[in-house]
């Protein structure tokens, strides 16, 4: 056990360090002044906090776009990403997050780009994001919000990135996995705290990592629960706890039902 749990560790570091390198490259290919007059073309962002607000007694879904990760491999040979988002949004999910990492998850930006022509729910950019490049990355791309993850972050980074988004209208998901990281997002002032089930230093999900930490964020913010949903009860055991809304991905992509999947875990 302890010599795979150093490799999967091995594996989120050389995540953020490919991360580091590929945002040199990028930057060269397109300058941030770039994407600043991308940005100042387009209309301003979709209302995600509106979108994740459930009525009382309910949750939203935020469905996500995921062709692979690199704990799973490939969830879906035959994966159309526009098909896919599209029929999401029309079975009733309030958010699509949507990969754009490249490498590991065999996401892209022009992804997200084409997503936002199909579908008329907000958006959230799912990545590492660790630069204000990205938060404009993602605004350029037609995000409406982005991912911090606060285990990759330091406290000012997290708070600088925060401020870059709210600047450019986005709102910002920032995903904890323990009760430290949610003192530190909080601390930061995050408005939408995500409590990741999957543990990133074995990659394995237990929705009782949400049961346990719920608890500890405010009422006056959204509380979002990621990963390991397959049924109904599962949502409805986090909403109970607390859970204004469930992020979902493997369950949805690998449905041979998708339309019914995404019923089933909004609560429809």
């Amino acid at each position: 056990m302890g010599f795979a749990r150093t490799i999967l560790v091995t594996i989120l570091d050389e995540i953020v360090r490919h991360k580091r390198e590929e945002l040199i490259r990028r930057r060269h290919e397109t300058p941030r002044a770039e994407l600043e007059r991308r940005c100042a073309t387009l209309p301003p962002p979709r209302d995600v906090t509106r979108a994740l607000t459930p009525e009382r007694g309910g949750v939203r879904l935020i469905a996500e776009v995921k062709k692979a990760s690199p704990s799973r491999g490939v969830l879906a040979e035959r994966f159309d990403p526009l098909a896919l988002a599209a029929l999401y949004a029309d079975s009733g999910a309030a958010v699509l997050s949507v990969l754009t990492d490249e490498k590991y998850f065999q996401g892209s930006l022009d992804v997200l780009v084409a997503i936002r022509d199909v579908v008329p729910v907000p958006l959230l950019r799912k990545d590492f994001t660790l630069d204000e490049y990205h938060v404009w990355e993602a605004r350029a791309a037609g995000a409406d919000a982005v991912l911090l993850i606060v285990a990759i972050l330091e406290a000012g980074q997290l708070r600088a990135l925060l401020q870059a988004a709210a600047g450019l209208g986005l709102a910002a998901l920032v995903e904890a996995h323990t009760a430290s990281e949610i003192d530190v997002a909080l601390a930061a002032g995050a408005v939408i705290v995500g409590i990741n089930n999957r543990d990133l230093k074995t990659f394995e999900t237990r929705i009782e990592t949400s049961l346990e930490l719920l608890p500890l964020i405010p009422a006056d913010r959204l509380a979002v629960s990621e990963s390991g949903f397959f049924t109904a009860a599962e949502v409805r055991a986090v909403a109970a706890a607390g859970a204004h809304a469930v992020l979902v991905g493997e369950a949805l992509v690998r449905a041979t039902d998708v339309a019914a999947k995404v019923r089933e875990l909004a609560l429809r």
